[in-house]
């Protein structure tokens, strides 16, 4: 506990040249002279550094570029491996766990230890780990890294503790799971095959011993050669030469035959009879040509030979096989059951598949029940016990990325009820047709923790659509989607060329979200310069939506001279100050030049049917003047309790009253000074300025940071220089993508409204000479830099001052104030922080008829780097909540007993007084500094310079425990926290020393400690800077194994046994073991103990490896207490044979006697 005290008697401002880089915190609007000015002020600031860790928590979303699929029968959990090195496992809803490999080499493939709580995958780098499931955070026990070989395919037989390894020269190695060495046992290629063969028969491409005896390996070959081998005898039973490759193989669960699926669309079935040729061979899609010759087809990656106990007919399941001459067909899992093919089309290519059995054991009746199909982007879950094959609702949410993220919001402690209304509003609109079965993949344990509270996730997409998703208790289940498509007319059919383009790049993409859950209104910026503003109801409604249009752009003859800065700030034009009817569309072919005020989208200007949920109620769109298309939005901000809505970009700022539908105010950024401009800005020529705006890539004076900057977007990612996004084109050369900001990523792309974004012809194209020089250089640094966090275009960043953020709060317009009152506090580019007070009337019918005053007093405060974040405390500390109105259904039935008023909260002048009478606290931090002032005096109290060598991308005020703090996510990876008010430094964590754009651009924290990223385009990971968090995070996450008894082995009964060939069991270990086979080769592979720390240690001797050496410690003293029984039962039969002997003897000594004589 530790007191911070400043004296404020005498403080005085800070001057420009200030080395500390503090410039003036004055204001034109005098000093004070009755404001309050606390003696004294002390706070008792309760966090300190021990209360902060970095450590994620649980991720979400589809595993990005998977690779790999595998599957416990017993304990049902499914595990996805993907192409950076992660392994993601899955069980009930809840347990969920993501791994990943240190090397982030591809998972090639995935095994299973069935009910043994262990995995084995196999990488890229010819690296096996073995991972131990039986701890909530998996880790690896053991390596073995591969030297000379390559893997291409593993086997881990049931209950064997012998895994089969087949590599790229043919060999086949067998490693010991317990101990993860090499058996001395091989089974080199040229063994395989005969000595006659001239060419090697390619790498192995299929592993697996017989169900009829577990002594033979089937061994399959690329090439097309299949050797069955002995490996007791240590030969070939046979071999099969076969003219296509080969991709995989599928046993019958007898053993006598087998099906194999080839390069040519084909599957072959193969009898061990009789191994001479295939006894079929069937192209399922190939249709027979007319001159008697199959029509060639495409591979066939995979098949899987299932029976079933209920049907004489198998099942056979596989991808690939269609036809080459159907082109554009979506790729297809056929499903074949006796006569009877059904073909599945998917979405997405097809990575791999399994069909899931009721038994482990692969010599009994299979008994299937469903296909789990992982797509490159999806995962999708078969029916298989219901003759129309209906899939499985996902249990979890796969479908973040259905159309690329583009921003995220966060909210943590929300209003408890705004989640069940979110759902029960979200279940109308659900898909139907799904199987009505339970969800298969039911493995582990999860409970709700004790401590949770209502979170909810919020994410933007490329279409315009937004999904509200439910994040408590680590979970995140889709509770409701929006689509802000809607609001706007389609284009129409007739339209070609370039309309057609603009619907192409996604003009309705999501920029920002700006969302208040007391009151439930919600609004979004859109990437075609337009704000959504939307209310929530239970009742579905016949409305009009409302357009305002909206000049928010600067003229090149408004501006000759810095002193006509001095004149009345000039509002916007009359016409924007009401609804106005609809421009003509601008999809016609109109040309760019004379463009001029009509918006990028036509708004429905018709009754719409609004269904239950969010409603559209007004639409703001910024028009294009004089053929320049309006620039992005920037910033945004909405209050509730005021009934206003405040948006900026480049060119200036615009403030909106939702309430009256009208437009209060619409200046040039270099309006709001007046008279207490800072700068002295010196206008460009026109002329000259027209001459360079031929296109970006002249404008740009480091294209190789532009385009560095345009191939890191939240939805593309680029790989040697294409494009991958499945929403983009590839971009040519010179047409560079403008680049976005902290408050949500910018996806300006090219199309008939789109045009390249150039500097504007306007006044706010100007340079800027600073009074200090200082100042001068600072302005001057990495513009690239800059513009990533500030929403500008870095070709823009160095002549445009944006507005990067805006608030609304209750404060202190000037020094002279002695009550807080309405503000609008803004944020720009270049540091500069103003003040803008507001006259609202507080009676609801006033508020209805009179108008909204607002006056820029020229209050300005100053801050290195673009302003990105404002918050207000209390004296005592506490953060100031903004003031909001409490929610209420409009379109709800009137009830004359109870009249629908606006309730508001935190706004009214008795409760202003007493929050903030005595003044209070305004924290600002902007890219490389965060200050404290007092209002209303504007006395700087605290200054703390956050980086020098990099810039703040996102920072927020955030509640821990039962404290507050500002959190930081730096450029450079680094997360800190300082201390409010004083800024200490509490925490600063490396956490991602090579952060992309993704990351940046939809970073978000929350209060309790929590925040979350986009890691990659299809996954969000959320993450905990908070040391209570990290403790509770064991019981939070969900128990992957449980203990379950293995199902025991079916009796086949005598006959069956006796005449179909019982299954043979054989001892591997006097096969593999040291004795038998001596050591394996050192120089070959080499074992890397595991770095799983004392969890993991603890773990493993009670994991897979002890259970095996617990089982085989069993079965040692089972044999020799078998033996004792053995040697007890040879004395007893030796002690009644000497019985039997002695009692003879006695007969036969009495035989002849007489009764007396005895």
């Amino acid at each position: 506990m530790k007191k911070f005290r400043k004296v404020l008697d005498g403080l005085t401002t800070s001057s420009p040249v200030n080395p500390g880089g503090s410039p003036a915190c004055g204001s034109a609007a005098g000093t004070p002279s009755t404001a309050p000015t606390p003696r004294e002020l002390e706070i008792q600031e309760t966090l300190m550094s021990e209360h902060f860790q970095i450590c994620k928590t649980v991720r979400h979303g589809f595993p990005y570029q998977p690779t790999a699929l595998a599957f416990d029968p017993v304990q049902k959990i499914l595990a996805i491996g993907s192409r950076s090195g992660g392994v993601r496992l899955l069980g009930r809803p809840g347990v969920d766990c993501h791994c990943q490999h240190e090397s982030g080499a591809a998972v090639l493939q995935l095994q299973f230890l069935i009910n043994e709580g262990a995995l084995v995958t196999a990488c890229a780098d010819d690296t096996l780990h073995l991972w131990n499931l039986r701890q909530r955070r998996p880790a690896i026990l053991h390596s073995l890294k591969f030297n000379r070989e390559r893997i291409t395919f593993c086997h881990l037989p049931f209950q064997s503790k012998w895994l089969y390894v087949g590599t790229e020269r043919g060999n086949t190695h067998i490693v010991n799971i317990e101990s993860f060495v090499l058996s001395g046992y091989v089974i080199m290629w040229n063994k395989a095959i005969e000595l006659s063969t001239k060419t090697h028969p390619g790498p192995v491409v299929h592993l697996s011993d017989s169900p009829k005896d577990e002594g033979k390996l089937l061994i399959g070959f690329e090439s097309g050669t299949i050797v069955m081998w002995d490996l007791r005898a240590k030969r070939a039973d046979f071999r099969i030469y076969y003219d296509e490759a080969i991709h995989s193989v599928s046993w019958h669960h007898e053993g006598r035959q087998f099906m194999c699926s080839h390069s040519d669309g084909s599957l072959s079935m193969w009898n061990l009879r009789n191994t001479a040729k295939p006894f079929q061979v069937t192209f399922p899609h190939g249709k027979t040509q007319r001159d008697g010759r199959k029509e060639s087809c495409k591979p066939i990656l995979k098949v899987e030979y299932k029976t079933s106990r209920n049907s004489s007919e198998a099942f056979v399941v596989f991808s690939g096989g269609l036809s080459y001459d159907k082109a554009g067909r979506r790729p297809t899992l056929t499903i074949m059951h006796g006569k009877a093919i059904t073909v599945l089309e998917m979405d997405y290519p097809i990575v791999d598949f399994l069909v899931l059995c009721e038994t482990p054991y692969l010599n009994e009746v299979q008994e299937p029940y469903a296909v789990v199909v992982l797509l490159e982007k999806d995962f999708v879950v078969v029916d298989l016990t219901q003759s129309n094959f209906p899939i499985f609702e996902n249990a979890y949410p796969m479908d973040i990325h259905e159309s690329p993220v583009t921003c995220t919001a966060y909210f943590a402690n929300c209003p408890p009820d705004i989640i069940p209304v979110l759902y029960s509003i979200g279940a109308k609109h659900k898909k139907t047709g799904y199987s009505h079965k339970e969800w298969p993949v039911s493995g582990g344990t999860w409970t709700v923790g004790s401590q949770t509270y209502p979170e909810i996730i919020i994410t933007g997409h490329a279409d315009g659509s937004i999904k509200f998703w439910d994040a408590t208790a680590i979970t995140l289940q889709m509770l409701y989607k929006l689509k802000t498509s809607k609001v706007f007319e389609k284009p129409k059919s007739g339209d070609v060329g370039r309309s057609a383009e603009l619907v192409e790049e996604d003009p309705f993409a999501i920029q920002m979200i700006n969302w208040c859950p007391q009151s439930r209104i919600f609004c979004i910026v859109g990437i075609s310069a337009h704000v959504i503003l939307y209310r929530f109801s239970k009742h579905d409604a016949n409305t009009t939506i409302t357009s305002l249009e909206v000049r928010l752009q600067c003229e090149m003859e408004d501006v000759i001279s810095p002193s006509d800065t001095e004149n009345t700030p000039c509002f916007s034009d009359p016409s924007g100050l009401s609804p106005q009817p609809q421009p003509p569309s601008p999809r016609s072919n109109t040309p760019d030049s004379v463009r001029d005020s009509i918006p990028c989208l036509k708004v429905k200007d018709r009754m719409i049917r609004m269904p239950p949920g969010y409603q559209a109620e007004l639409v703001v769109q910024l028009l294009w003047v004089d053929g320049e298309p309006p620039q992005q939005i920037t910033s945004l901000d909405l209050n509730s309790a005021y009934g206003l809505l405040a948006l900026g970009n480049c060119n200036g700022l615009a403030v909106v009253d939702y309430l009256q539908k009208t437009v209060l105010l619409c200046m040039n950024t270099l309006e709001l000074y007046g008279s207490a401009d800072p700068f002295q800005r010196l206008t460009r020529s026109p002329r000259k300025n027209r001459q360079s705006t031929s296109g970006l890539t002249e404008l740009s004076d480091n294209q190789v940071s532009l385009d560095l900057e345009r191939s890191k977007s939240p939805t593309s990612d680029h790989v040697n220089g294409h494009c991958t996004s499945p929403t983009s084109q590839p971009c040519p050369t010179g047409r560079a993508r403008v680049p976005g900001g902290p408050e949500g990523p910018r996806l300006a792309r090219r199309g008939p409204g789109r045009p390249p974004f150039r500097k504007a012809q306007s006044a706010a194209c100007m340079e800027v000479s600073l009074p200090v020089s200082s100042l001068t250089e600072e302005s001057r640094e990495n513009s690239f830099s800059r513009s990533r966090s500030s929403s500008v275009s870095s070709i823009d960043r160095e002549t445009k001052e944006a507005v990067t953020t805006l608030q609304f709060a209750e404060s202190y317009g000037r020094k002279s104030d002695t009550l807080p009152t309405p503000c609008l506090w803004v944020g720009t580019s270049l540091g500069l922080v103003l003040i803008i007070p507001m006259s609202i009337p507080t009676d609801e019918q006033e508020r209805q008829e009179d108008h909204v005053t607002m006056a820029p007093t020229g209050t300005v405060l100053m801050l290195k780097g673009s302003i990105l974040r404002f918050a207000f405390l209390d004296c005592g500390g506490a953060l100031i909540n903004s003031p909001y109105e409490v929610w209420r259904d409009q379109h709800a039935p009137d009830d004359p007993d109870r009249p629908r008023k606006r309730k508001l909260v935190n706004f009214s002048p008795s409760s202003s007084q007493e929050a903030s009478g005595d003044g209070h606290l305004a924290v600002v931090c902007s890219e490389r500094q965060a200050k404290v002032f007092f209002m209303p005096s504007q006395a700087c109290l605290y200054v703390h310079n956050i980086t020098e060598s990099s810039f703040v991308l996102r920072a927020d005020v955030v509640s821990v425990c039962n404290s507050v703090c500002l959190a930081c996510f730096c450029a450079n990876g680094h997360i800190m926290t300082l201390s409010l008010p004083s800024l200490r430094p509490l925490l600063d964590v490396n956490y991602l020393p090579l952060t992309d754009m993704r990351i940046a651009r939809t970073f978000c924290f929350t209060n309790g400690g929590q925040a979350l990223y986009l890691c990659s385009p299809t996954e969000i990971q959320r993450i905990t800077y908070s040391q209570e968090m990290c403790d509770n995070l064991q019981e939070m996450l969900g128990e992957l194994f449980t203990p379950i008894e293995t199902p025991e082995a079916q009796n086949r009964g005598f006959l069956k046994g006796f005449f179909g060939g019982n299954a043979q069991t054989f001892d591997r270990e006097e096969l593999f073991g040291e004795a038998a086979a001596g050591k394996g080769s050192r120089s070959l592979a080499q074992h890397i103990p595991g770095q799983g720390g004392m969890e993991g240690m603890k773990a493993a001797a009670g994991g897979v490896v002890g259970e095996l050496a617990r089982a085989r410690i069993a079965l040692d003293e089972r044999g020799q207490r078998l033996g004792e029984l053995e040697e007890r039962t040879a004395l007893m039969m030796a002690s009644a044979d000497t019985f039997s002997k002695h009692a003879h003897e006695l007969m036969l000594k009495c035989k002849d006697k007489k009764w007396y004589q005895f």
